[in-house]
Order: structure tokens, then sequence, then C-alpha cells
């Protein structure tokens, strides 16, 4: 299970049309793989919310678009009832018990955003890398911006690390248990 996400420097992830760029090469390639390889997609309520918007009135000559639309997805959410659209099925009940048989039935899951559903994740212990798109800005503010939380302290070993032209820097990481 692979975690992907995009943020600033400073850790915020929303605010995204001042800072994201969704034309760099290197970050399509990276994309592109992480997608490819995927068997299924997992949200969180306001990531499927927002997909499910954006991605069925894409088209590229790459076929990502299409293929995302294609996958299946799960979407955690205590808000949202189910049947769900964009070819996606609502988690009900424990979403770690859940995850764990989706990971049994799908040989590559994918989640993308780091909100409640990737804490409750990292915390059961179910991610086996995590990808982050590091982008050159800097959104300051008095801090209420949305950041990167985890329910406790997580070790990362770096994987591996690639730096594009418009100095985005494509990390990736695994979970590592602490020192003893």
């Amino acid at each position: 299970m692979t975690i992907s996400f995009e943020m600033t420097l400073d850790g915020v992830f929303d605010q995204m049309e001042q800072w994201f760029d969704e034309h760099d090469p290197g970050l399509e390639r990276a994309s592109d793989a992480l997608v490819f390889g995927a068997d299924a997609v997992l949200l969180g309520r306001e990531s499927y919310e927002f997909f499910r918007e954006y991605w069925p009135k894409q088209t590229d000559d790459r076929g990502f678009a299409d293929h995302y639309n294609t996958l299946p997805k799960y979407v955690a959410s205590t808000t949202l009832k189910g049947p769900l659209d964009w070819n996606a099925t609502l988690i009900e009940g424990d979403v770690a018990e859940t995850v764990r048989g989706l990971r049994e039935r799908y040989g590559s899951l994918i989640s993308h955003g780091y909100g409640q559903l990737a804490a409750t994740l990292v915390d059961a212990g179910l991610v086996d890398e995590v990808h982050v798109g590091i982008h050159p800005f800097l959104v300051g503010g008095d801090g209420s911006e949305i950041r990167l939380r985890t329910p406790h302290p997580v070790g990362l070993k770096l994987l591996g690390v690639e730096t594009y032209e418009s100095g985005i820097i494509a990390a990736r990481y695994a979970p590592a248990p602490p020192a003893e």
C-alpha cells in the first residue's frame, strides 16, 4: 500500500492553485508509474469528492485519465452514504480491517492525500511506502492551513529521491521501526 501526496516546503496540502505544478514532466512520470501500477485506489471523503468532479472531465494522450477513472476506488467516510458513483465503493465498518482485506485482494493499492485516512492507515501499520512531492513554495500564514499530521511519531527510511527541473523534490519512504 502506497500513500502519495503533494505539499509545500512548509507542509501545506491545500491552496494548491497557488503552488501545484501539474505540468512538470518528472512529476508526470512519477504519477504514471504509480497509477499505471495500481490495481485499486483508497480515498478519503474530501479527496473522493474533489477527484470525482475533476478526473471524469480529463483527457490526455497518455491514457492516464482513462486508466484512473476505471480503477476500482474505495472511499473511507463517516458522512457519505452508498452507493457511490465513479467506480467507487463506500468502506463501511472498520477501515483498517477493510483495507487488510483489500491488500489481500489487490496487488497494488494507492491512496492520494494525507488526511484522516492516511493517518489511520499509518497507525494500523498498513503503509508500505510514502511518496511525497515537495514543491518549492512557502504558503506561510497563521498555521490554520492543512498540514501533515500523524497520530503518533512515525520513523521513516528514505528509499529514494528525485529532483525535477521545476525544483520539485520527489521522495519515497518506508515506515521504519524505532531504533532499539
